[in-house]
């Protein structure tokens, strides 16, 4: 079953996997595209470290992903604040179009040089505001954003301030634009893709569900913690970054609580996601995910997965 789309995007389903930064690879983004949803390539996706060329890998992934599958596939653009420069956004917008990609998953506040280069070349633009407003989705339509994704603070990763669910994001941003909606935030299982289709989406994004599948290079170690893991477990760090409990993000989490409002750098400092989540040392960091943590309970094949989760479309 065709929508706007799945027509837009060239894929089977209108299924996006979010790019999860380091924990994104050519593995992952082939099965992806295979299965029939838009695989996507995060901001260090297949770098096991900083000291990595991250231009040499990001091309190296590329290449690899197009020798796997010859479905569809994302690059990811993550945009600094406005007024600050996008000289790496540039560099790797300039570099995947070399390499032949063409769509991409824009994160940030719209840039309008970064959105007109895309459009000039034909590409597809995906926008998804850190932070969605109405207002916001309605600019970047007006830059010649093709899809829009609606993220609710129920989502894994750096997460939205001002607290508004995705029951509540996702029809606001549908109410504001023409063109076709994607719900993130909290989807885990078919129910979550009913339920973003009866708000007025058009497709999901999908990023936590995935971190527990047979192709994701998440640590075996930070899967067995996801799986054993309830929402329960989850601790605000920072006012956009929520992890599993640990001593190192509880003692930040206590810092947070108490107005320091620079731990999220303090996450940063860390690494990140990095040493838990890619390395698997769960005492070194933060371990993200979505708040529909209860419902991540076993680890499937990318396939069988996307199958479960887009039975609908069958």
């Amino acid at each position: 079953m065709k929508n706007r789309v799945t027509e837009i995007l060239g894929t089977r389903y209108p299924l996006i996997q979010a790019p999860l930064n380091w924990l994104t690879d050519a593995k992952m983004v082939a099965a992806v595209a295979n299965a029939g949803g838009l695989g996507t390539f995060g901001p260090n996706a297949g770098r096991d470290s900083l000291d990595q060329n991250s231009m040499e890998v990001m091309e190296n992934q590329i290449k690899t992903a197009q020798h796997l599958t010859k479905q569809p596939i994302a690059m990811t653009l993550g945009l600094n604040p406005q007024g600050e420069e996008q000289s790496y956004a540039h560099k790797v917008l300039d570099r995947s179009l070399a390499l032949g990609i063409t769509i991409f998953m824009v994160g940030g506040e719209p840039d309008a040089e970064i959105y007109h280069q895309i459009k000039d070349a034909g590409a597809t633009l995906i926008a998804r505001s850190y932070n969605p407003t109405p207002a916001e989705a309605q600019r970047q339509v007006e830059l010649g954003a093709d899809l829009i994704v609606a993220t609710g603070y129920d989502e894994g990763g750096v997460i939205p301030v001002h607290g508004v669910g995705t029951f509540t994001t996702v029809p606001r941003i549908v109410d504001a634009v023409s063109v076709p909606v994607l719900a993130a935030g909290g989807i885990n299982d078919v129910r979550g893709v009913r339920a973003a289709l009866a708000l007025g989406a058009e497709g999901v994004f999908v990023g936590s569900r995935f971190m527990v599948t047979q192709e994701s290079r998440t640590a075996p170690a930070a899967k067995q913690k996801l799986l054993a893991s309830s929402a329960d477990d989850l601790l605000l760090v920072a006012p956009n970054q929520r992890s599993l409990a640990n001593p190192r993000m509880a003692e930040l989490a206590d810092r947070f609580a108490a107005g320091d409002h620079t731990t999220f750098q303090a996450t940063r400092k860390l690494g990140g996601v990095r040493p838990a989540m890619l390395h698997g040392d769960l005492e070194a960091g933060e371990v993200s995910v979505n708040t529909g943590v209860d419902l991540i309970r076993d680890e499937p094949r990318v396939a069988d997965l996307i199958a479960e989760l887009m039975q609908d479309f069958q």
